[in-house]
């Protein structure tokens, strides 16, 4: 190839292009020779493990030596003797016994802490005492057991009119509960009174009757405790009453001048009875109707109406 140069400064320039050129290739081959010498300096890399492996796999090759592993621990305590831990520290010598108690037997004891627990063990008892005595004595007046608290009786309820007349109804605890529940209703509604003979168990044994007249008497079945809402219907236990009225079998309906459920000292074999006694498995409503036709009219006038009122 021929090239043409002019002058002077085209001379000196195309000089200048070939130098670069020329420069340009050698640093080209420098950085290639030494790029070629630092790959082959690196180490050679592992190759890389799967991306992912095969969880059971492992599973499988890990346990036989897990296995053998714990074979070996087993054995190897069994030969040794080697206990597991927390081992139970060993029963004190009779020299550390006693002097245990010696150390006991020389503690000062102090004489106000003494006072304090003589004070609060005093105080417990007598709160006791008197929570027992007064649980005690409100379970007889609703038992009938005793005259009741003329003023907090006041307070609570209204004594009947001493020319009204109440139904009594004579029920026995061999009756089924459902029943009674049932005539509880009732008998809230035409202010009437439950009459039972005895207690259950006996007349010394007052939890089995406070347990029969709470199931009796509980609005809610299901409610347990002493904060259970209860009827407002009065239970008497009184074989004075049934005695007076010849009642020999339940239930039996009686209409009651004045009060029923007054205390036995309060009464004699002169108080007030029933006319008429009505016998039979039937509802309250059904016995009162009975009792009136049999000439009871005014009697059961006043307890048919509230038995009615809705």
């Amino acid at each position: 190839m021929r090239i043409s140069i002019r002058s002077a400064s085209e001379a000196i320039g195309f000089t200048a292009i070939a130098g670069m050129a020329t420069s340009g290739v050698v640093f080209a081959a420098l950085v290639g020779v030494a790029l070629g010498q630092a790959f082959a300096q690196r180490p050679p890399t592992a190759p890389m493990p799967p991306a992912r492996e095969d969880a059971r796999k492992r599973i499988e090759r890990a346990a036989p030596s897990a296995m053998d592993r714990v074979s070996s621990a087993i054995a190897r305590a069994k030969r040794t003797g080697e206990k597991s831990d927390p081992l139970l520290p060993p029963p004190p010598t009779a020299a550390q016994t006693r002097r245990a108690f010696d150390a006991m037997r020389r503690r000062k004891p102090d004489a106000a802490i003494e006072r304090r627990a003589t004070k609060a063990l005093a105080r417990s008892e007598a709160e006791q005492a008197a929570a027992r005595e007064a649980m005690a004595k409100r379970l007889a007046q609703a038992l009938g057991l005793e005259p009741p608290d003329v003023a907090t009786v006041a307070k609570a309820t209204a004594t009947p009119d001493a020319g009204a007349w109440v139904p009594v109804l004579f029920v026995s605890s061999s009756m089924p509960v459902a029943t009674l529940m049932t005539y509880a209703v009732q008998l809230e509604r035409a202010k009437g009174v439950l009459a039972f003979r005895g207690m259950p168990g006996g007349l010394h044994k007052v939890g089995p009757m406070a347990k029969l007249a709470a199931e009796i008497l509980r609005i809610d079945p299901g409610c347990e405790g002493p904060a259970c809402a209860m009827r407002d219907v009065q239970l008497i236990v009184d074989p004075l009453v049934f005695r007076q009225h010849g009642v020999t079998r339940v239930p039996a309906l009686a209409m009651i001048e004045g009060d029923p459920t007054r205390a036995w000292c309060e009464r004699d074999d002169d108080s007030p009875r029933a006319v008429h006694i009505v016998y039979g498995d039937a509802s309250l409503s059904g016995l009162l109707e009975e009792y009136r036709r049999l000439g009871g009219r005014e009697e059961v006038r006043d307890a048919q109406t509230r038995l009615d009122r809705r």
